[in-house]
């Protein structure tokens, strides 16, 4: 109920009054089943905005700092990430990364839509950089579609430092779904994930950068 409250009624609107969002290929989600959403990250409100243009109802994994907070502010962090469909997941520990994809894995496993952002952290400047692997793992694993997405435009709406959200055009593309076979070599993972950052940096006619976004810092322009 909430999850539906929020998308329609409580921020719903300002997202759509704030970024106009423009969207295609929204025909390339599957009706029903286990799918896999993965798209670049460009601000915090990414999540958001693919919540908000999905038909159904989307999960992300999120930092389980988010749901153990003190405070009036603790609570409310705790209430609304747990009503918006987000699953806590302990990234601290040497076992964070097997929690988080056995978390992915149970929700396609219950026929549910996973959306993911592979960089794994937000882009400093705009260009698509190196994925991780897990995504590509568990969709080799359970068998479930990748729907490639870009995102344009939410940088705006939300800038990088700044708290207030601001008036700008976002866009958002959905690509054909690409189903992907078993591999359990660490190579053919690795390239497979190479291929899907390689096709949403064209798709988003930004520049590719082989390089984990956390361990690079740069001025250079987005594109």
């Amino acid at each position: 109920m909430w999850y539906a409250l929020f998308k329609h009624v409580l921020l719903g609107p300002l997202l759509r009054l704030l970024g106009r969002p423009d969207v295609a290929g929204l025909e390339n989600i599957p009706r029903t089943g286990p799918v896999i959403i993965a798209a670049n990250h460009l601000a915090v409100i990414d999540s958001l905005y693919l919540a908000l243009v999905v038909p159904r109802r989307v999960t992300f994994l999120a930092k389980r700092e988010y749901f153990t907070g003190t405070g009036l502010r603790g609570r409310f962090n705790r209430w609304f990430y747990s009503v918006s469909g987000q699953v806590p997941v302990d990234r601290t520990g040497g076992d964070a990364a097997a929690s988080a994809l056995a978390a992915a894995t149970r929700i396609l496993e219950a026929g549910g839509v996973w959306a993911i952002h592979p960089e794994g952290t937000r882009s400093p400047d705009g260009r698509v950089y190196r994925g991780r692997t897990g995504t590509l793992r568990v969709a080799m694993a359970t068998g479930a579609p990748v729907v490639p997405v870009t995102l344009s435009g939410t940088d705006r709406v939300n800038p990088r430092g700044s708290r207030l959200l601001r008036f700008a055009k976002v866009r958002i593309e959905f690509g054909a779904p690409r189903r992907y076979p078993p591999a359990e070599q660490r190579h053919l993972v690795r390239a497979a994930t190479d291929e899907l950052m390689r096709e949403l940096a064209a798709r988003s006619g930004r520049r590719y950068v082989d390089r984990y976004a956390a361990t690079f810092h740069t001025s250079a322009p987005a594109r």
